[in-house]
């Protein structure tokens, strides 16, 4: 048996069912999020093969959360433009680039909410979203049409919104 601390081995079997190899108790996709949310060390293996399947077991815990309706988290045009990266030259930079996003975005958490309040998480989403687009738009070659990106171009606009950022950071600092 596992300790608290250690990885924890989920073996999938052929019928669906998760067992939890510290508990040893079949649990739910429920329960492995929460221990997502615990912070819980945990990997999924196929019973029969001993593949690791974590990765798509966490997807379909994604895939459950956004359905289940309420609030989703993936906004539509975000989902398109991950898949459209499928098979582009920039696949490969993705995975690196959304984890540090993410890093930073817990990182910094607290400090924005405090200095922003409300409604921060939207706004913030609303502005990683469009420098997601417009970085998505220069790896493409693509560009916003004019009515899109009125008064300057996709860069002027990438700066004056990091030069805003920054400035948040820089009164947070102080």
């Amino acid at each position: 048996m596992a300790k608290s601390g250690d990885k924890v081995t989920i073996k999938k079997y052929a019928n669906r069912r998760l067992y939890d190899t510290e508990s040893s108790t079949y649990i739910t996709l429920d329960r492995l999020a929460q221990m997502v949310r615990e912070g819980r060390e945990f990997e999924v293996v196929d019973a029969k093969t001993g593949d690791d399947i974590t990765r798509q077991v966490l997807t379909q815990i994604i895939v459950d959360e956004e359905a289940r309706g309420g609030t989703t988290m993936l906004p539509i045009n975000f989902l398109k433009q991950l898949i459209g990266l499928y098979g582009n030259s920039m696949q490969t930079f993705v995975p690196q680039y959304l984890e540090s996003a993410m890093d930073a975005f817990q990182r910094n958490q607290s400090a924005v909410r405090d200095a922003l309040g409300g409604n921060m998480l939207a706004d913030l989403a609303k502005r990683n979203m469009a420098m997601f687009e417009d970085a998505s738009r220069a790896f493409t070659g693509k560009r916003a049409g004019a009515a899109e990106k009125p008064g300057g171009s996709d860069m002027d606009q990438l700066r004056a919104e990091l030069a805003a950022l920054q400035a948040k950071v820089d009164k947070l600092s102080r």
